[in-house]
């Protein structure tokens, strides 16, 4: 029934008192003003001006409509407000949920840069590994999601459809092998996976686990798993307890590591990709795009080589 227009227009008559008045503070033409009004009275049915002369009068329906327009255009001057400081980059708010071993390396250097480039923007931050972040992303309750996906398969692997999301690929981890330091063959570099067919494995989350088997398929045997935990600094104590060996990515011994562990490179090597989903709508939001771009910034600055994963202890 009601346009902005027609609101404004109504306001400025209560505040002016005549037509002419009202379209020059609008900056509209007296017959302009006129015509709005002849328009809000056809659609409410009512008179809304009184005409006396060159002044005019609200009636009681026109009171009662410049007395709402009064709340009603000023939440709409506070709602374009709000939505320019999003789009400016003022302010803003980002949902992102990562895998745990990310959580110590990526998300807080990218969450750092967003911070400092933009303040007002606030990132709400929780962990999920790819699955559950994934559904989260689909039901609405994430903006991004960090997930990672193993050689030959894509970040969803057959347990959520990508169909319609924007995946970018920000990191290649390399998987390492670890084993005791007193281990018979913790003296080599390079070490096939075939070579440790008889020992007790240490699986980590289902996806993990999968990999693990899949390179031991390849490798002509099945692994005994014995133990089973998605936290890498268990792992890492499992390992240098003698209690079996691990395969590792890279990127935990970027944040963790553990004086009775070495780790050793696969041949053939491995790796995982790691990446931030998201929708295309959600791409084009200025704080979700800001966002995105600081994990792509941090992923570039880290040092996953052998000597600089090597060199970084808890």
């Amino acid at each position: 029934m009601f346009d902005v227009a027609g609101l404004r227009v109504m306001r400025a008559i209560a505040a002016e008192g005549s037509f002419t008045a009202a379209a020059r503070s609008l900056g509209y033409t007296q017959p302009a003003v006129s015509q709005m009004v002849r328009r809000l009275e056809d659609r409410t049915g009512t008179v809304l001006v009184e005409r006396n002369g060159r002044s005019v009068r609200l009636t009681e329906a026109g009171t009662v409509l410049s007395r709402h327009a009064v709340s009603v255009l000023a939440a709409l001057d506070n709602a374009e407000s709000e939505v320019a400081a999003i789009a400016g980059l003022e302010s803003g708010r980002v949902r992102l949920m990562a895998f745990p071993s990310s959580s110590a390396t990526l998300v807080p250097s990218a969450l750092a840069r967003v911070k400092a480039a933009h303040p007002g923007v606030t990132v709400h931050f929780s962990e999920g590994e790819p699955p559950e972040s994934l559904a989260a992303l689909r039901a609405g309750l994430c903006d991004l999601a960090v997930a990672f996906t193993y050689d030959g398969t894509d970040a969803g692997r057959g347990e959520d459809d990508l169909e319609g999301l924007e995946v970018i690929d920000v990191l290649t981890d390399p998987v390492t092998i670890a084993l005791p330091v007193d281990h018979p063959l913790a003296d080599r570099d390079v070490i096939r996976l075939s070579d440790l067919s008889d020992e007790q494995w240490i699986a980590g989350c289902p996806r993990c686990r999968g990999h693990l088997l899949e390179l031991c398929d390849q490798s002509g045997f099945r692994p005994e798993v014995s133990f089973e935990t998605e936290d890498y600094v268990a792992v890492l104590g499992l390992v240098a307890a003698g209690l079996g060996v691990a395969l590792v990515p890279r990127l935990i011994l970027a944040s963790v590591s553990h004086p009775g562990v070495r780790t050793l490179e696969l041949e053939p090597a491995s790796s995982r990709a790691v990446q931030v989903v998201t929708t295309p709508d959600l791409l084009r939001v200025p704080a979700v795009r800001a966002t995105l771009d600081a994990l792509c910034a941090s992923a570039r600055e880290l040092d996953l080589s052998a000597t600089g994963a090597a060199n970084l202890t808890v």
